[in-house]
């Protein structure tokens, strides 16, 4: 994991292993309990072909090539966060391959993110959060978030609309040169 590297996700094998890490993550929060996030087979290639057209999503790969992680990296959320200056990023869909890393992996994920955001000129990163996963919302709030709001009834791709906490970090300009 030390030589973990990040990559804009682009060609068509890179959206069938998005789709197996989405997958996975949802299978694996499914073993812990956790109901409301995330469900297989709920997002598909088309869905990332979308993001990738609109926004961002970037992989992370160990030193061997396996897929280590992902994220998708908006430069607007109206539907949670309504209409906003251009002065933030919002992270979605952070996953990790539980099988290919270490404790810790998220983290430095969210930290390449936040660099990106900071690359680009934008202040503070923004998310959100489902708002009963009690460990997620803990993990961002050690991660540095703020809660900033509440949305209840965000449209949400395949499925019901469902209530989110948001978070928001401010960044600072070292975080523009933090790296891996």
């Amino acid at each position: 994991m030390s030589d973990l590297r990040v990559r804009r996700a682009a060609t068509e094998a890179d959206l069938a292993e998005l789709v197996r890490l989405r997958d996975d993550a949802a299978r694996w929060m499914l073993t812990r309990g956790i109901t409301g996030q995330w469900r297989p087979g709920e997002l598909d290639e088309d869905h990332f072909r979308r993001v990738i057209a609109e926004g961002e999503v970037w992989l992370a790969e160990s030193g061997d090539g396996r897929t280590a992680g992902a994220w998708e990296l908006w430069w607007e959320d109206e539907a949670a966060w309504g209409p906003q200056p251009p002065v933030a990023g919002y992270v979605h869909r952070l996953m990790v391959d539980r099988g290919a890393v270490v404790p810790g992996a998220g983290r430095r994920l969210l930290r390449a993110a936040e660099r990106r955001v900071a690359e680009a000129g934008r202040t503070c990163v923004r998310l959100d959060c489902l708002e009963g996963n009690e460990r997620l919302n803990a993990y961002y709030r050690e991660a540095g978030y703020r809660v900033v709001g509440r949305k209840e009834g965000k449209p949400q791709p395949g499925g019901a609309p469902k209530s989110f906490t948001l978070w928001e970090k401010e960044l600072r300009p070292e975080d523009a040169v933090y790296s891996l």
